[in-house]
């Protein structure tokens, strides 16, 4: 295969096509399972692809690291994360001295995020088409990076379909999880530095709170989004608050759930859950 020409040629150090010495599959590593998944539907068979944050049920911002992870980080031939402050764990494995010419992609600075912004960025329609081309990049695999990009397009359609019916449409959010997809959408977000408070786990303001409260019993919030993942007394009882006020709730979840086959099926799954609640 092209990809294996390609790193056996010397970028990793592999041992040549003409040995007899069998190749080994180039090793991939990701800090979140959708990076890790896209990377796989890039490189094949010809790579051995590990997430570290694989478990839906885990708290990203709770994640400490172990010797195991440490040991992947430094053995690995390419590092996917995500940046911007998600895991700052990775560049503290990553300080420590991995193989030769390991290949390390921050995604956030593939779209030209930056430290401050909105995390989130992997809800950005425009940020996997980046990471496919970097991938292809680097992998010598231009068409499998155009296929990816290529599979986007009905989650693309979809925002396209919904967008007129979005546009102007005031929602709101425990956490701002969503909020890349919910602009690409054409919603206007409320109470977003109540989110921040959240994700950062600090207690909102008094007046954060109330505001946030308001804009759901007054209605002025049409959907209320809530991570999935991360259930607590406080989410509960704004869910029971929006539910009580006839608010849509819709679940979101922050890494791609064992249910989702692709990174595309899972955006798709949750804009058709948005377009159940615009009805």
């Amino acid at each position: 295969m092209k990809l294996i020409s390609y790193l056996t040629a010397g970028l990793f150090g592999i041992a040549s096509v003409a040995s007899a010495q069998p190749v080994e599959p180039v090793k991939i590593l990701a800090a979140e399972n959708f990076y890790g998944g896209v990377a796989q539907q890039i490189a094949g068979s010809s790579a051995q692809v590990t997430s570290i944050m694989s478990n839906p049920n885990q708290d990203p911002h709770e994640f400490q690291t172990d010797a195991k992870t440490a040991k992947a980080v430094a053995d690995a031939d390419i590092v996917i994360y995500s940046g911007i402050g998600y895991d700052d764990w990775m560049d503290k494995l990553l300080a420590v001295q991995g193989k030769p010419n390991r290949v390390v992609i921050n995604v956030s600075s593939l779209i030209g995020a930056k430290n401050g912004d909105n995390p989130h960025i992997w809800y950005d329609p425009k940020t996997m088409p980046a990471l496919a081309a970097k991938l292809g990049e680097v992998l010598k695999a231009p068409d499998a990076a155009a296929a990816f990009t290529a599979s986007m397009a009905p989650e693309l359609a979809k925002i396209a379909v919904l967008k007129p019916k979005c546009i102007g449409v005031k929602v709101t959010a425990t956490e701002p999880v969503f909020g890349y997809m919910a602009s690409a959408l054409g919603f206007e977000m409320l109470n977003y530095p109540f989110q921040v408070a959240v994700m950062n786990d600090t207690e909102p303001s008094f007046q954060q709170t109330a505001d946030f409260e308001k804009s759901l019993s007054s209605h002025t919030a049409r959907i209320l989004f809530y991570n999935s993942q991360v259930t607590d007394p406080a989410t509960q009882r704004i869910q029971a608050l929006a539910k009580s006020n006839n608010v849509p709730v819709v679940g979101v979840t922050e890494t791609q759930p064992l249910e989702a086959k692709s990174y595309q099926d899972w955006m798709l799954s949750e804009l058709t859950s948005i377009e159940a609640a615009l009805k």
